[in-house]
């Protein structure tokens, strides 16, 4: 039997691949190691997160806001356990959703490790028995893993990677986390709603730095109200166990610096999955960053072999990884896939929420364009206020001389929502004054975005 086409990875860009081929009526078959598809995102990352992000933040909302609504919630208490066991079922069935999927659409479920042989055949070992496919071609979509640091070597005890910070049986008293980026930020977030004493260690000298400053700022000060302290501008030099968790030396410009806590989560990063895969020793040529190179169809320079998500460069997300199987496996069959890179969106969910779609302000003017920028707190939104909802603000960037929006930026509850329609109105090409100019209903918080783009054209209507 031989395959139209072999996926190794079963993440959202491995399974959505498959499915996108078998129904361009390739016979596909999908390869993966793990106890159940989905990947990194629904098994120990996105999805899991999110159940963990949305359990806590009831709870703290139940602690610190029901007040203010009249509702009297004394003597309000977490079982972790229950939570854990709500996340865990999430993500079972999430998983089940993905079994149905690949059944539907006839495509082969083969258990096991992936190894490429060559060009036309992949070898898949898994317990006993091993097996090779034969197949026209093959799609590594292998994903990542978390990156660690060479003195602090994961033991899930006490040194923490992502994977381990979302299954800790109860609150620490305190952890430190090394990284203020989407990650850090987002588990360090869900510990400290639940009494864990947090602080963020970040080398550069803010969080969250794919954004402007004036957006990270303002999320760093609504996080500090949670409770979560941070260190910027400061690297981890070394560390040692103690009998109560750990101590880091660290250093900030000139003055050194020693934190202690019981734990520690390292969220520097992730690393593509490209070992044991088969695919260097087949002829496939890595960037210098260990990244598997890829042409304008996502073919590597073997042909026959292409990749998608986080094993090539860009962004490691699930939905660019998700679109990019969808554009390789319509080139494979002879269709015009595409990605636009330019409006991809970026999400920290956080509570309020970041998102962000395209260039920032700075990045604007570093290519040389003159910009209108509209910033609209949602202090002045009805809706927002409404719902208690009222921190952050929606920001529009936005080049002067033609009207076409550059980017936009949104801190707010639901951001990650609400920046959809900035991006769509990006895919088209679309002004401030297209946004400004469509009907919004009243009240809602995505008012926010369209306010912003008034603001750009120099027209603030309600501020």
């Amino acid at each position: 039997m031989e395959f139209d086409l072999v996926v190794i990875g079963a993440g959202p860009g491995g399974y959505t691949a498959a499915i996108k081929a078998a129904q361009l009526g390739m016979k596909t078959a999908i390869v993966e190691k793990g106890k159940n598809l989905g990947g990194t995102c629904l098994n120990v990352g996105c999805i899991p997160s999110k159940a963990l992000l949305s359990s806590s933040e009831l709870f703290h909302e139940a602690q610190h806001g029901f007040k203010s609504h009249g509702i009297k919630a004394e003597g309000v208490t977490m079982d972790v356990a229950a939570m854990l066991k709500r996340k865990d079922g999430v993500v079972s069935k999430m998983a089940r959703g993905i079994d149905y999927l690949m059944n539907k659409n006839g495509i082969e479920h083969v258990s096991g490790s992936g190894r490429i042989v060559n060009a036309g055949e992949v070898e898949v070992t898994g317990g006993e028995a091993t097996r090779t496919l034969k197949t026209k071609r093959i799609l590594i979509a292998t994903g990542s893993s978390v990156s660690g640091l060479p003195f602090l070597e994961f033991d899930g005890e006490t040194v923490l990677s992502s994977d381990h910070a979302i299954a800790l049986g109860q609150a620490p008293e305190s952890m430190i986390v090394i990284g203020g980026g989407a990650i850090g930020l987002e588990l360090g977030s869900v510990w400290a709603r639940l009494g864990t004493k947090v602080t963020v260690v970040e080398f550069l000298t803010r969080i969250a730095a794919i954004f402007d400053e004036d957006i990270t700022q303002a999320l760093q000060k609504l996080l500090q109200k949670q409770g979560l302290k941070f260190h910027l501008g400061t690297g981890v030099e070394s560390a040692e166990k103690t009998k109560t968790g750990i101590k880091l030396t660290a250093a900030k410009g000139d003055k050194s610096l020693e934190l202690e806590a019981e734990k520690v989560l390292v969220a520097v990063g992730r690393k593509p999955n490209t070992d044991d895969l088969g695919a260097t020793e087949a002829g496939v040529e890595l960037d210098e960053r260990g990244r598997i190179r890829t042409d304008a169809e996502w073919q590597t320079n073997v042909p026959g072999i292409y990749a998608i998500g986080d094993v090539i460069a860009g962004p490691m997300l699930a939905h660019k990884a998700e679109q990019e199987a969808v554009a390789a496996v319509e080139r494979m069959a002879g269709k015009a896939g595409r990605v636009n890179y330019d409006t991809i969106p970026w999400v920290i969910y956080t509570a309020p929420e970041v998102a962000a779609v395209g260039l920032t302000e700075a990045e604007a003017k570093e290519k040389g364009h003159e910009v209108s920028v509209g910033a609209f707190p949602f202090q002045a939104n009805g809706r927002a206020v409404a719902g208690a909802h009222a921190d952050g603000l929606a920001k529009v960037i936005a080049d002067k001389a033609t009207d076409r929006v550059l980017g936009a930026q949104i801190l707010s509850a639901n951001a990650s929502e609400l920046i959809a329609e900035a991006v769509l109105l990006m895919e088209f090409d679309g002004s401030a004054e297209d946004l400004a100019r469509t009907i919004h209903a009243h009240p809602t918080m995505s008012e926010g975005l369209r306010e912003a783009a008034h603001m750009a054209m120099g027209e603030p209507l309600h501020i």
